[in-house]
């Protein structure tokens, strides 16, 4: 996956440096008292690539997540699903794609215990050691306490693909004007010049601003769950 890395831009949000993650969170939030909508999409910049992640909330309490991270180096597209009611982890599910592709499935019982795990390596199953089955748990913290910061900071992921006029056409077939620096226009042109097809982009949007995270001739829009039936 060809993507568009930041440099010296400085991200939006990177789970990877908590300082520089709050201060730019702090930065790009306004105060609303209205509730965010109960499905919500956003990301932010790690050291190795881009995270998305797409949320539903319903009104019983449960969470689902689903997260694609795109790496800028390698092949090791991941993606991830983490279910929570309330604040108790329900499940994971995390596929990782490449040569060697791989795939887990661990689901809790009301208690946090272990009910169900699966590990598929190239087909092969595997089991998961407790240390594992730990930093699985850990990462799905992770993630929800990013995404509880996202969404309270109205931080929203946008994707489409980029038209001759400057414009983007959206997942939803809406066109948007995003309001890139020179910079990043410069980038998109330079990836658009060397592509047959219109390519597509991920974007970040905020209260204090916008920024580009991906530039790319793959769909972005074939990893966007369909709200309703998310």
């Amino acid at each position: 996956m060809n993507s568009f890395s930041r440099g010296a831009f400085t991200p939006l949000l990177s789970v990877r440096q908590p300082l520089m993650a709050l201060s730019a969170l702090l930065l790009l939030t306004a105060c609303s008292a209205s509730a965010p909508p109960p499905f919500t999409a956003s990301g932010y910049v790690d050291n190795d690539g881009v995270v998305r992640i797409w949320r539903k909330d319903d009104a019983n309490g449960d969470i689902h997540l689903f997260t694609a991270f795109s790496p800028w180096s390698h092949d090791k597209t991941a993606t991830s699903e983490y279910r929570w009611h309330g604040d108790k982890l329900t499940s994971i599910e995390r596929s990782l794609f490449g040569e060697t592709p791989e795939r887990v499935k661990i689901r809790f019982d009301a208690r946090g215990g272990l009910s169900f795990m699966q590990h598929d390596v190239e087909g092969h199953k595997q089991q998961l050691s407790e240390e594992k089955i730990a930093l699985y748990r850990y990462y799905a913290r992770q993630v929800r306490d990013t995404s509880d910061a996202l969404r309270s900071g109205r931080v929203v992921l946008l994707q489409g693909r980029w038209q001759p006029d400057g414009t983007v056409i959206n997942c939803e077939g809406q066109r948007l004007t995003p309001t890139f620096s020179d910079a990043e226009r410069r980038h998109i042109w330079q990836r658009q010049h060397h592509s047959s097809l219109a390519v597509s982009l991920a974007w970040l949007e905020a209260p204090g601003g916008t920024q580009l995270l991906l530039v790319a001739n793959e769909d972005y829009c074939h990893w966007q769950p369909n709200p309703k039936t998310f």
